[in-house]
């Protein structure tokens, strides 16, 4: 059995979900499911929305989650360990049958809007930084907000060579002209609605947690690699606090693939929209397989 993977925000594409829907019973249920509890039709949005539509937080997010549940189900796929990116660890925590589908999907709606918030009360952005070791990135990020008292952290560690940071807008821009006079190939900034996974996103993580608070958690039938320490867990007290803390620290994917490798999970499956982890994986630990559900 391989361990599953599930992609985070970035993944969607307009048609997302609608080859499942037509020729799985499963998926489609998933599906009319989102649409009647988030009271809108979510899966009109997936199959044909626009790409503006699509990228709005409380669309994409419920859009990427429901279309990774929508293969799972569709896949009838069983795994030994999972792992999700960013948001993408809601999808695994319903493939380990931590969360049950309405119930992550509550949480993700919820997470969504409340990001959308603390975009708008405290406005920021990312940029992917490729070609330097992750230390060196860390130290131009923790001197350029020690110089400038702004905020510009390490945000996703996506690769190695690759790792994204988030802040406020004038913290990410110069840390951009630092990390390139260093030595950096590429300091792109992104298209993206606010700083995920910094301190600003410290409002959003208080009503994510009140959220958390009430919803039920299960025993996991396998271990899930969290984001915020790349290491196994399935205590649900632990899974539950893990997700809180994940909107504020950054995400350590390299390191959960390392991780997991050297547990003995060495094939693994990617669950959702496009191929971006498959991609991921072969950078980290070329040893291992990866390919899409």
């Amino acid at each position: 059995m391989p361990a599953l993977l599930f992609p985070g925000q970035g993944a969607q594409f307009s048609g997302m979900g609608l080859d499942l829907y037509q020729t799985s019973d499963a998926a489609n249920a998933i599906a009319k499911a989102a649409d009647k509890l988030l009271g809108f039709s979510l899966s009109e949005l997936m199959f044909r929305g626009s790409d503006d539509d699509l990228r709005q937080t409380r669309v994409t997010q419920p859009a990427i989650f429901t279309h990774s549940v929508m293969m799972l189900v569709a896949r009838d796929l069983t795994p030994t360990a999972v792992a999700g990116h960013s948001l993408g660890e809601f999808s695994a925590l319903v493939a380990n049958g931590v969360l049950t589908f309405d119930d992550a999907l509550r949480l993700v709606s919820a997470r969504a809007e409340a990001m959308q918030r603390a975009c708008e009360a405290r406005p920021g952005t990312m940029a992917a930084i490729l070609g330097l070791p992750d230390e060196r990135v860390e130290e131009v990020c923790a001197e350029v907000a020690a110089r400038t008292t702004e905020i510009v952290v390490p945000a996703n560690y996506n690769c190695p060579g690759q790792l994204v940071i988030s802040g406020t807008l004038a913290g990410v821009n110069a840390a951009c002209e630092a990390l390139k006079a260093a030595g950096a190939k590429r300091a792109l900034v992104l298209q993206v609605g606010g700083a995920f996974h910094s301190p600003l996103m410290q409002p959003a993580e208080d009503e994510l947690a009140a959220a958390l608070a009430r919803t039920t958690f299960h025993a996991a039938a396998c271990p899930v690699y969290q984001n915020v320490d790349a290491a196994p867990h399935s205590a649900i007290e632990e899974i539950r606090d893990n997700l809180r803390r994940q909107l504020t620290a950054p995400v350590r994917w390299t390191q959960s693939v390392q991780q997991m490798v050297a547990d003995g999970h060495t094939d693994f499956v990617e669950c959702g929209p496009g191929k971006v982890l498959q991609g991921l994986v072969k950078k980290i630990a070329p040893e291992a397989q990866a390919v899409g559900a």
